[in-house]
């Protein structure tokens, strides 16, 4: 069985180092990382993104599409109509970016339910927006040999107005589309949080998962903090079916992050050095 491969995710992790992605990139290298993602990089410039990730001896391996105009409530706008041309426009920015920084997946952000909407009334509308606008992004990013993400986000704890909220509903969107190159992105956090089963459902869906993040749950802190998942019975379970993309660390360090790393270094000590 091969180990899993973890990568830091930049936008919870290091916090302590700033909000320049720069020196989370080192902390993160200093750390033992060999790959990292990011939600939106977007505040600095590719150019010197990458040159940040090379000098750190990192990989950036994920990123987000923009989330739109924030200060309007927008976290996403793959699914929102009326949204098309503004979500094209943010795609095309994520891909120049997956291209400079040689990062070979994003994340198509669905959106929200539009503010005073029921979910129940625009349910099909905002999927038909969502089918359109992931077979436009999975045809562009085709040409750039990139993959494509979806991630469904709990409606319960997190966001309850997210589009897209449970794997059930992101595979059979996916099913729909039925593009190669867009994938599910498993967060155990929101699928835990949403149905649990999680056994059963990474076996399930595993063959079109392409991207899994980690936190405990309920308070989204590191694997080994008290919580309700078992986490080295799950990555066990990755192993064993044979996952070999990324495992995001995707939560919110309880303290310093890298004093809150001991269960990473346990693990690589498991497999035999760091992964």
């Amino acid at each position: 069985m091969a180990p899993l491969r973890f990568a830091a995710n930049l936008s919870w992790l290091f916090s302590e180092q700033g909000p320049a992605l720069s020196a989370r990139l080192e902390a993160a290298a200093r750390a033992g990382f060999k790959v990292a993602e990011v939600a939106w990089p977007y505040a600095e410039p590719a150019a010197q993104l990458a040159a940040a990730a090379r000098a750190a001896g990192l990989r950036l391996v994920l990123l987000n599409t923009p989330p739109g105009a924030t200060d309007l409530g927008e976290l996403g706008l793959g699914a929102v109509p009326g949204s098309q041309d503004a979500f094209r426009e943010g795609l095309e920015l994520a891909v120049a970016y997956a291209r400079e920084l040689g990062c070979p997946q994003v994340h198509l952000m669905a959106g929200r339910v539009p503010q005073g909407a029921e979910r129940a009334a625009v349910a099909r509308d905002m999927e038909a927006v969502f089918v359109e606008n992931l077979r436009h992004a999975a045809d562009l990013l085709a040409r750039e040999n990139l993959v494509g993400l979806v991630e469904p986000i709990n409606s319960r704890l997190t966001d309850p107005r997210y589009f897209l909220d449970t794997p059930e509903q992101a595979a059979a969107i996916l099913r729909r589309v039925d593009r190669p190159n867009l994938r599910l992105q498993l967060d155990m956090f929101h699928w835990q949080i949403m149905g649990g089963n999680l056994t059963a459902n990474i076996r399930a869906f595993l063959p079109l998962i392409g991207h899994v993040q980690v936190a405990q749950v309920p308070d989204r802190g590191e694997p080994d903090s008290p919580g309700e998942l078992n986490f080295p019975y799950l990555f066990q379970l990755l192993e064993e079916l044979g996952y070999t993309g990324y495992v995001g660390c995707e939560y919110r360090p309880r303290g310093d992050t890298t004093e809150g790393l001991g269960w990473l270094r346990a693990y690589w000590e498991s497999r035999g050095g760091q992964c």
